[in-house]
């Protein structure tokens, strides 16, 4: 409601407006009346507004609660069907839980009845194949009688699952009996008699044959990986190098340099034959080292090729003293069977030192025969030929004693070479160097240079002379030679026996 107080005072102030006014104020005082009605009316409205809205806002709030009071109602009732339904669909699952359940249950019995019955026809099966020697048809039955067998584990309780599966070990291990029985039958180890060294090369002829054989009959009743041809070879060179040892101690008297180079040469080309066709896996056997695969042997296999005197001729000597190819330095057969000879290349070492031997005395014989080098020709004064003849023979037997052993037969043969060294040159060199009245003993450089420092009258021929010059000659070729044989027999001999190849005594007599 508005204050009539203010109403008052602005009444006043409209009379004190203007001074003029108070002519008119009667007219004035019925306006303010008809102004104070109108405000009077104004106020009467809107105190009735006011209360009407106050009346209406009442109304709206006791709506709201009814409203509210139906909202919660209804929403009471949706929980109640909610709840309803829960229990409607849980009833409804329960069934089909149980049916699943059932289904389940029901495949698993099916398909554990399904597994049983192959597991009792496979073990039948196995057993009856077992007695028919069916080895093809029982390797695929096995595995999966194996495999159906995993399943019934956890109903090994069950008195004739564990029947069935003591059945199925019974089955395998018979099976493994037998096999071998088979494989024992089908490869007779008859007691074959230990040939000797002329008939070495049958020996590789034979289990070439062999394998060859297997190959074609049996090769694939064994796993690739397993490498089973090799695995015979390999086996077959142990055998083979044990006999062929025990054979040559009982008759090493009757082994002779021509017999050993043949079996050493048949062997070690027998060893590159294995190097061609093998890989050497089988004898490390080094779990994770991937491995060759075998390729069939065909026309291309090595063991289907002749080698030189395969057909059991001899060789030639002149064949024999030829140096070969050295062994290829990745050959893991190297040596498998060859090692066996090395005990008795004695035999070798003694032929060469007779064979060197023989080859002094007739440089000794040829030079006596053909004279010293006369001046004026194209030999006065040059180098021996018998010098490059002793070195060239020597590089033959270190190459071939190389290719038989690397050990200790390369320090007898090194020994064997200081030897001839010093004959030669004291049979070649200081023996045949010319005589002076001064010196009837024989010449040395040192008495030679004492004759041209002392002025003395020339004692020696100009044939003389020239001899003396070729006899230096031969001599600081020697020297330097000889110091190159001591390096290559450095590089062929093992490590281990370096420090044993030492040729400074010779050197220091050529160089004397």
């Amino acid at each position: 409601m508005v204050d009539k107080s203010l109403l008052h005072v602005y009444l006043i102030s409209c009379l004190r407006i203007s001074s003029q006014s108070l002519a008119n104020i009667d007219d004035v005082v019925n306006k303010i009346r008809l102004k104070i009605r109108r405000l009077d009316d104004n106020i009467r409205t809107v105190v009735r507004g006011q209360t009407n809205v106050g009346q209406d806002g009442r109304q709206a709030l006791e709506e709201a609660q009814i409203a509210i009071q139906q909202l919660f109602g209804k929403i009471k009732d949706i929980k109640d069907k909610a709840e309803k339904s829960e229990q409607m669909v849980k009833e409804i699952t329960r069934d089909i839980k149980q049916l699943d359940h059932a289904k389940r249950h029901l495949t698993t019995s099916i398909t554990t009845l399904n597994h049983l019955h192959m597991l009792a026809g496979g073990v039948d099966s196995l057993e009856a194949m077992t007695r028919k020697r069916q080895y093809g048809e029982v390797a695929n039955l096995l595995q999966g009688v194996v495999n159906v067998l995993e399943h019934f584990h956890k109903y090994m309780g069950i008195p004739q699952i564990r029947q069935l599966s003591e059945r199925v070990k019974a089955a395998q291990s018979e099976l493994g009996t037998q096999i071998l029985a088979d494989f024992e039958e089908a490869f007779p180890s008859q007691g074959s008699k230990v040939a000797w060294l002329d008939k070495i090369d049958r020996r590789y002829a034979w289990i070439k044959r062999q394998l060859v054989d297997y190959e074609e009959k049996y090769g694939r009743m064994f796993p690739e990986e397993w490498c089973m041809t090799e695995r015979i070879a390999v086996e077959f060179c142990h055998i083979t190098r044990v006999e062929l040892a025990k054979v040559m101690r009982t008759r090493a008297k009757e082994i002779e340099v021509k017999l050993l180079l043949f079996a050493i040469q048949r062997t070690t080309n027998f060893e590159g034959l294995l190097a061609k066709r093998f890989t050497g896996c089988t004898l490390t056997d080094i779990p994770g080292v991937r491995k060759r695969p075998e390729s069939p042997l065909e026309s291309t296999n090595p063991f289907l090729e002749d080698e030189p005197g395969e057909d059991g001729g001899t060789e030639k000597d002149e064949d024999l003293a030829k140096p070969r190819k050295p062994k290829a330095p990745d050959n893991p057969f190297h040596g498998i069977v060859s090692k066996c000879f090395e005990p008795h290349l004695y035999v070798y070492i003694e032929s060469q030192d007779k064979n060197l031997g023989e080859l002094i005395d007739r440089f000794v014989a040829d030079f006596r025969a053909q004279g010293p080098p006369k001046a004026g020709t194209e030999e006065g004064g040059a180098v021996l030929p018998s010098c490059a003849d002793l070195f060239v023979y020597y590089k033959k037997c270190m190459v071939q004693c190389s290719q038989l052993s690397t050990g200790e037969p390369m320090i007898a043969l090194t020994t064997i070479f200081q030897k001839f060294l010093r004959e030669y040159a004291w049979k070649i060199l200081s023996g045949n160097l010319p005589k002076s009245s001064s010196n009837s003993g024989g010449l040395t450089i040192s008495s030679l240079l004492k004759e041209k420092e002392g002025s003395e009258a020339a004692k020696f021929t100009v044939d003389e002379l020239c001899l003396i010059c070729s006899i230096l000659s031969t001599a600081e070729y020697c020297l330097a030679t000889t110091q190159q044989l001591e390096e290559k027999l450095k590089e062929k001999v093992d490590k281990v026996l370096v420090e044993r190849i030492n040729l400074t005594g010779e050197m220091d007599t050529f160089s004397t």
